[in-house]
């Protein structure tokens, strides 16, 4: 039977010391070597674009700063391989009005804001967030359908009393939301506001009206490689520059598909990694309305004991799966509750310190 110091030429045959030669005893009598270990490192021959939102008054717009995201050339935090130069970045979502269908918790939580698009924002700047999310919906608050110059009037009250940049997305269905995103687009011109969502059915108009007022799109496909990849190829082809789209490739909440989510966005980092030029746009998803819609978030009644104080539930279903999509390549994730704002900020602040 060998000795610890019989072992010894068999170690460094094996791994070099740091200091060739140099062995401590001090371990109960077993040698100990300092060695050195070199971190594997990946080369990667693509990267993803770097993508500027919003305009300053230099730049042409109102904005009192713009926001860069993409142009990593490596996996998330791994940036010991290539460079990173743009942490993930941080998105509230506010209504056009209050809405309807949102947890008791989010309509605590925000109050009297809700009831004032333009107040709501201010709210959100004091959150020290980076981009800020405006959806407008379907129906005002009477219920009549929302026209597209109720539609431009938020969006001119929300660009005067904030200087975030803005995404504005509308109400999710195709005719209504041309209707509403051309308006938006001309009222906005200059400011390289996000338009969303732009996806295979009005992709053509949408684009045209970021392309005639200098504006971004957000290319939205349903949690699919080639149907993302096909998508930013038809936007291309209409002539909007790539440095003008973020990819949306969409994603569900934890406990409800956020690991197939997970898998389409990390082969779409992969593959632009990788070399495929129509698959490095940086990418933004939605993490705080996928999760409060899940009824562990937005039910607090009739609901195992086992679950748990629901408020703390429901903060943690959004912020876990926010945190899931900033590991698997997200560029911008758009959040409801201003706690878990606070949680994902500290946990990219800390990933991108290497915990300092």
């Amino acid at each position: 039977m060998l000795t610890p110091w019989a072992t010894i030429p068999l170690i460094s045959a094996i791994i070099q010391p740091a200091t060739p030669g140099t062995y401590d005893t001090d371990l109960e009598g077993v040698a100990v070597m300092a060695v050195a270990v070199a971190i594997p490192k990946k080369k990667w021959t693509g990267q993803v674009r770097d993508v500027v939102l919003g305009a300053t008054e230099a730049d042409g717009g109102t904005r009192s700063k713009t926001v860069s995201v993409g142009g990593e050339g490596t996996l998330p935090f791994l940036d010991f391989e290539a460079p990173m130069p743009n942490a993930p970045r941080v998105a509230v979502e506010i209504k056009d009005r209050r809405p309807d269908d949102w947890s008791p918790i989010l309509l605590e939580a925000w109050g009297d804001f809700m009831d004032d698009p333009a107040e709501w924002a201010k709210a959100v700047e004091k959150l020290d967030v980076d981009l800020l999310l405006l959806s407008i919906s379907l129906t005002d608050a009477e219920g009549s359908e929302t026209t597209a110059e109720q539609a431009r009037s938020t969006v001119r009250k929300v660009l005067d009393s904030t200087g975030l940049p803005l995404v504005v997305f509308g109400p999710g269905q195709t005719e209504k939301d041309i209707e509403i995103l051309v308006a938006v687009a001309e009222e906005a011109a200059g400011e390289r506001i996000v338009l969303g969502v732009c996806d295979d059915k009005n992709y053509k108009t949408i684009v045209a009206a970021a392309m005639a007022h200098g504006h971004l799109v957000d290319a939205r496909a349903a949690m699919d490689v080639n149907l993302a990849k096909q998508l930013n190829i038809l936007i291309s082809d209409v002539g909007l520059p790539l440095d003008r789209v973020l990819m949306d490739p969409t994603t569900a909440a934890l406990g409800y598909g956020v690991e197939y989510g997970y898998s389409a966005m990390e082969r779409l980092r992969l593959a632009a990694l990788q070399g495929d030029g129509m698959t490095q746009q940086p990418m933004l998803v939605t993490p705080g309305e996928e999760a409060w819609r899940m009824k562990e978030a937005k039910v607090g009644e009739d609901v195992p004991e086992a679950w748990g104080d629901w408020e703390e539930r429901a903060i943690s279903w959004e912020t876990l799966t926010a945190t899931t999509l900033v590991q698997s390549g997200a560029d911008v994730v758009v959040l409801r509750h201003p706690e878990s704002v606070r949680r994902i900020k500290d946990l990219i602040s800390k990933l991108w310190k290497k915990g300092e």
